[in-house]
Formats: structure tokens, sequence, C-alpha cells
């Protein structure tokens, strides 16, 4: 059995502190995973991956399919197998499958792989709107972003678990990004109850965090950590 584990570019800590360069390009990112998500550019929308294919939601709503050369900050992908698989038949609201989800894995300790497929009776996304520089700290931008709703969707609801021992690396608790069928809406959920569908989860056995040693600003900024909790707790 081959040992999973998330492939992560970038840090959300960074990304929060106004970090935005991208630092790498998303065709280097795909070649670790086949489901994730991220941002791009100047935190231009929110990146979704399905089946090792990447997609831009945009902040005027619109969605692209990412041709591999566009720059991240900030991305989070792994090769996705399951091994827990739950068949949803009646409707359950997000915070209700998420503790299902932690309840079939077992614990709260551990990083974990979300794949969520089915009709959905609503998904609220936000997509965080391209900035130009100086860039402002995340948490200010949060307070202008684009949100959109739709109900009676079917798509794809893709993610991560990540244990509060490593708020700052990534957002502690779910963070998870959606995708529709037609793969015309998409961006970061804020909510959702899923109709019927299935739930699919996977423990990550190793985390491989990658930095931008060669991009001077990440490497010479002081960053200000002393908000972030709070700061990512707004944000997201």
């Amino acid at each position: 059995m081959t040992e999973s584990s998330l492939y992560q570019h970038g840090t959300l800590g960074a990304l929060m502190a106004g970090l935005m360069d991208g630092t790498e390009k998303m065709a280097e990112v795909l070649k670790h995973g086949t489901l994730g998500l991220g941002t791009l550019h100047g935190l231009d929308g929110e990146v979704i991956v399905v089946d090792g294919i990447a997609y831009q939601g945009r902040s005027d709503g619109s969605v692209v399919r990412l041709n591999g050369e566009e720059k991240t900050p900030y991305a989070a992908v792994t090769d996705f197998t399951a091994d827990k698989s739950v068949e949803i038949t009646t409707p359950h609201t997000g915070d209700v499958l998420k503790e299902t989800i932690l309840a079939e894995e077992a614990g709260k300790n551990l990083f974990i792989a979300v794949k969520i497929t089915g009709l959905f009776k609503n998904v609220h996304i936000r997509i965080m709107p391209k900035q130009e520089k100086p860039y402002k700290r995340l948490v200010e931008v949060s307070q202008n972003q684009p949100e959109f709703r739709q109900e009676e969707v079917e798509g794809t609801l893709v993610g991560f678990f990540t244990p509060e021992l490593f708020q700052g690396v990534a957002a502690a608790g779910f963070h998870l990004h959606f995708i529709d069928k037609s793969k015309t809406f998409g961006g970061h959920v804020i909510d959702f109850e899923l109709a019927n569908g299935i739930v699919e989860s996977s423990r990550i056995e190793s985390l491989v965090q990658h930095f931008p040693v060669n991009d001077s600003t990440f490497v010479d900024t002081e960053i200000d950590y002393a908000n972030l909790a709070e700061e990512i707790q707004t944000a997201e």
C-alpha cells in the first residue's frame, strides 16, 4: 500500500500576511497530487483540483481550466485514494458531514483528505478577488469578497482537515472548495448541504511542506503572526 502524503507549496500564514506573489507553477504542484485546493498569483480566485485537473473560480463567478503555467503562492494536493466511503441518501448539513468524517477516520490529530460527490441542496461559496501591490493582509481582503450561492447543484467538494497543531501552516479544521458538474460554478466553501451522494475520505500519513526558497520576498519578510489564529478564523 502506497503511503498517502499531502504536498503543500507555501503556507497559509505567509498568505495571511500578504505574501501573495506566485512562487510555483501549478504544473509543478500537480505532479504531486490529483485532489486539492489553493489560490493564484495576487490571490486571484480559488483553485479547485479534481481528478488531476486544476480549475480557477474567478471573482466574477466564472470558472476556467488552468493550463499549468499559472503561478501559485499557496496550494495543497494529494494523490487521493479513499480509505473510507459513506453513501448519503438523506439530506445532511455540512456540519453533520464534517463530524461524520472525523468519526469515520477516528481522530482530530490527523490530516484528512476529503471528497464529497453528489447532489447538493445548496452550496454557499466565496472567491477572493485579485489584489494589486502593495498587498493587504488577507483578513482585510476577506472583508470585500464576492459570494455566490446555488441550489440543487451536482458537483464535487474537495479539501482537507488540518489538526489544530498545524494552524498557520494551513487552516486548522476543514478547508473545502467546490466545483459543479458542468465546471461553471466553484470556489471556497462557506457552507453547504448535501442531498445525496458519496462522502470519501483518506488519512494523510506524511506532510511534504515546500517553501519558495528562491523568492526573496518570502525569505526576507518579517511576518507578524501575533493574531494569526483569529485572522484565519475571520478570513475562512
